[in-house]
């Protein structure tokens, strides 16, 4: 006997009765981000690796650990790379169709798979889910609010409570130099005990240790001074602004001055949304303010801020809060029994009637008998049954059965279909 095929490792499947958690998470995120005033957006899953090496970051793990590249014939500028996030496609979008150049001020939404070669873990795979939105060409700190908002209300209406908010500011470029030079001395005294690739990163970005997830380093993060004691008026002004709104709209949040999320391309504003059912890895959403990018990917210098949530991290907490899914099996209003091979034709287009009345029906295809197709019927919690024999092929009616009261009735068939949908009309 030969092998099973099994998925790939750190992919998986969402089969049938999954869906519940995914379509109420998704289906309340796509609401809301055009209720915002957001228009979506679909990249490629394939992208120049440049675009990730120079958006993302060439420090950060993503890239030195983590893309999926396939190389090139002649150099890196020809490989591409499986999309391991959504932000630098979505900055590559606006400047390919050259919206600087038309409206400069454009909101985005994205969802999508991403890639990245983690290790596999529950809630962080391989293969795995975002929904995000970008804002492009706008410095208002109000900005920044709207899309903590944002977050916020799409996980409150999808029923969640129990998720934390966290902001701080990472400054910019000026404020960083200083503080940049403090912690990496600070650390440098302590580098022994750091992780491995903590002491890795120190030297190509300092500031990777502190967003690190091991205890030992967190513990040694905690004593270092914090960005805010180094923020330039502008910044420190813009954060002020943030923090001021987020209140006046009630907005319950926490100051995280470690905070620094894990990509080269943030300024200013950082936040993430974490959900303690989650762990070590708690984080569930994720953003910022990134005024650099799209300069950095070839455009004019403009704002930008936005953030991305992480699906299968966001339904495990859904998960954990409110219990497994609600059902999305198949549950047809109408299951049309067929008493013989006979009655199979007029069976079937019975229930094209019925979907062409917009009106879920199912029949057997599996020729099996009447009580089994009974039994299916109950299985899928079908409203009616139809049942079709030779008496009713002759007298050109339907017996109609009511599963929950047992009633049954004959209808000309022709009338059937109306029948149902007056029924389902009046009960609504």
């Amino acid at each position: 006997m030969t092998n099973t095929i099994r998925s790939v490792q750190g992919t998986e499947d969402v089969l049938p009765q999954q869906w519940g958690w995914w379509r109420r998470l998704c289906g309340e995120a796509r609401r809301l981000f055009e209720a915002y005033g957001y228009g979506q957006v679909r990249t490629p899953i394939l992208e120049h690796s440049p675009l990730f090496v120079k958006g993302t970051g060439s420090t950060t793990d993503i890239v030195q650990k983590q893309m999926y590249t396939i190389q090139g014939e002649s150099d890196d500028e020809d490989a591409i790379t499986l999309r391991p996030e959504g932000t630098p496609p979505t900055i590559r979008t606006y400047l390919e169709n050259q919206f600087h150049k038309k409206i400069t001020f454009q909101k985005f939404y994205y969802i999508g798979p991403m890639f990245r070669k983690e290790r596999p873990q529950k809630g962080r795979l391989r293969q795995f889910h975002q929904a995000g939105v970008e804002a492009v060409g706008g410095a208002s700190p109000l900005l920044d609010v709207e899309t903590v908002i944002l977050a916020r209300d799409i996980y409150r209406d999808v029923g969640l409570e129990n998720f934390e908010i966290k902001l701080n500011s990472i400054g910019c470029e000026e404020c960083r130099t200083e503080f940049r030079q403090e912690v990496y001395e600070l650390l440098d005294k302590e580098r022994e005990k750091l992780c491995e690739d903590c002491q890795d990163r120190m030297d190509r970005n300092v500031f990777r240790v502190l967003d690190c997830k091991n205890e030992q380093c967190q513990e040694i993060a905690e004593r270092l001074p914090t960005i805010t004691d180094y923020l330039c008026e502008d910044c420190s002004s813009h954060h002020d602004e943030v923090k001021a709104a987020l209140s006046e709209e009630a907005v319950d949040y926490v100051e995280a001055p470690h905070l620094v999320r894990g990509l080269d391309y943030y300024t200013k504003t950082v936040y993430e949304i974490t959900h303690s059912s989650l762990g070590a890895r708690d984080t569930i959403c994720g953003g910022g303010r990134y005024d650099g990018l799209v300069e950095l990917l070839g455009g004019p210098s403009l704002p930008c801020v936005g953030f991305a949530m992480g699906l299968e991290a966001s339904l495990l907490a859904m998960e954990a809060e409110l219990g497994d899914p609600p059902s999305t099996g198949v549950e047809p209003v109408v299951y049309v029994v067929s008493f013989e091979a006979a009655a199979r034709p007029e069976s079937f287009r019975l229930i094209q009637r019925l979907r062409e009345a917009g009106i879920p029906a199912e029949m057997d295809f599996e020729e099996r008998s009447a009580s089994a197709q009974m039994r299916m019927a109950d299985n899928m919690n079908a409203t009616f049954c139809f049942l079709m024999g030779e008496r009713e092929l002759q007298s050109g009616d339907v017996l109609i059965k009511h599963m929950e009261t047992g009633d049954q009735w004959n209808a000309p068939r022709e009338n059937a279909v109306k029948e149902i949908k007056k029924f389902l009309e009046d009960t609504e």
